[in-house]
């Protein structure tokens, strides 16, 4: 797939190397020469400096043969002019970042649409989604749903009361085959592995789990986890992330955001009626203290500096806060940030890769997820009429390794991947998959 990314930053850069690896053909039009010289010396991408809302600029970067536009500037302006231009000098499709989550009404979407902007992605409305799901299913780190939540996937660290500790996966199918879930993956010291039959279990492997939703006690019990519910939530930072978290929150359960700039915060008190919106430094400890931290039940920083919200959530946990969250931009802290203790990394980076990976596979991608710590995903199929997938039995399909097959949907019934399943044409097909046999994937359920 012909592929041009507009960028002027870290989001553009990462989407460049991340979609590289899936074997597309990869144009990077970026205003900032030295940020583009950083990225032709790690990758073999093609190039081009200019403003990507010259149509001459659009021209030299091939965009007549273009099957993905994917605009990704900071300014949401630009990134809406770049993508109208982009589809009118011939771009398949077209796919914009805004900050004004707005835009997403029906009604909007579809004038966007007419202008020749076919989607719109908004990772500060995403991120704020995710911490608030996060918060509403305390035992996971991550979680995805797939089909409305008729299966989900599930990052959760396993605990010493864990009863798969020191297991292989063939006991547990043996021992704890009515628990009808599967463990298609492990984070391991920074490692991801697609465990097999020998694969043992350790204290502390971050484990992504597929099950029902209504297997949650089960997953429980998996995962060694205990119950834990969450009735207030402090945020440090009121930037769009944090607002529209509090916004979501604020009527759940009780909300504190702790926000530095004064104005923001004047400008908080018009769209938060419960929340109460402190003026102050987040890195001030005593004063998280005296506003009650230590009594949190959840605390999540989504300031605009990482290293901010790693360290007050270090803080937090020190404190015996039991949820922390923290918005990390720097992809390098991710597995650091778990390894120490944080619950939840959220990466704005991640979050729109997700958003896009479903438009460049192969196969019909109903949804898609790139997850935090690892290059993996997480991919929803919609097996194909002629899919190859549909000649044989699970058991059978040539699925390669760094790939496996986590669940399938039919109808409205979710099932196990059991080897002798023969899949039909519109089943759905739930596949955790390195980047390396993304391609591989994607052909055998066309």
């Amino acid at each position: 797939m012909n592929i041009i990314i507009a960028g002027d930053g870290e989001v553009g850069f990462h989407l460049a190397k991340s979609l590289s690896e899936l074997d597309n053909n990869i144009t990077v039009v970026d205003p900032h020469s030295e940020l583009l010289k950083q990225l032709e010396s790690e990758t073999d991408l093609l190039t081009i400096i200019g403003n990507s809302t010259s149509p001459q600029v659009l021209q030299d970067a091939g965009t007549s043969s273009c099957d993905l536009f994917l605009s990704v500037l900071h300014d949401e302006s630009i990134n809406l002019v770049t993508a109208i231009l982009a589809k009118k000098l011939g771009a398949k499709k077209t796919v914009a970042r805004i900050t004004n989550a707005e835009l997403l009404s029906p009604k909007h979407r579809e004038t966007f649409r007419d202008l020749g902007v076919d989607e719109m992605v908004c990772p500060e409305r995403i991120a704020a989604k995710e911490i608030t799901n996060l918060l509403n299913n305390t035992m996971a780190t991550e979680f995805f749903d797939f089909s409305g939540g008729l299966l989900t996937l599930y990052l959760i660290r396993l605990e010493a009361e864990s009863p798969v500790i020191s297991r292989s996966v063939r006991e547990i199918t043996q021992i704890y085959a009515e628990l009808q879930v599967r463990i298609v993956a492990i984070l391991r010291d920074g490692e991801t592995i697609i465990p097999h039959s020998d694969t043992v279990f350790r204290q502390g492997d971050l484990a992504y789990i597929i099950g029902r939703a209504n297997q949650l006690d089960i997953i429980k019990q998996v995962a060694g986890k205990h119950d834990m519910s969450v009735s207030n939530v402090m945020i440090a930072g009121g930037g769009r992330i944090g607002r529209y978290a509090a916004m979501t929150l604020e009527g759940r359960m009780r909300t504190t955001l702790i926000e530095q700039d004064r104005q923001r915060c004047v400008d908080l008190t018009s769209v938060l009626n419960k929340t109460l919106i402190i003026n102050g430094d987040a890195t001030n400890i005593e004063l998280l203290k005296e506003e009650g931290l230590q009594r949190t039940d959840a605390f999540v920083a989504v300031t605009g500096s990482s290293e901010t919200n790693v360290l007050t959530c270090l803080h937090a946990k020190k404190l015996g806060v039991q949820r922390t969250i923290a918005l990390v931009e720097n992809t390098g802290f991710i597995t650091l940030s778990q390894d120490i203790g944080i619950d939840t990394i959220i990466n704005k980076k991640l979050i729109t890769a997700s958003y896009i990976a479903r438009f460049i596979v192969k196969a019909e991608a109903l949804s898609s997820k790139w997850l935090s710590g690892t290059n993996a995903e997480v991919i929803e199929f919609s097996v194909g009429k002629w899919s190859p997938a549909t000649r044989r039995p699970i058991g059978e399909l040539e699925m390669p390794q760094g790939a496996t097959i986590g669940g399938v949907i039919r109808g409205r019934e979710p099932m196990q991947p059991l080897k002798d399943l023969q899949l039909k044409a519109k089943d759905k097909v739930i596949i955790f998959t390195l980047p390396a046999v993304m391609d591989r994937v994607s052909r055998l359920f066309k």
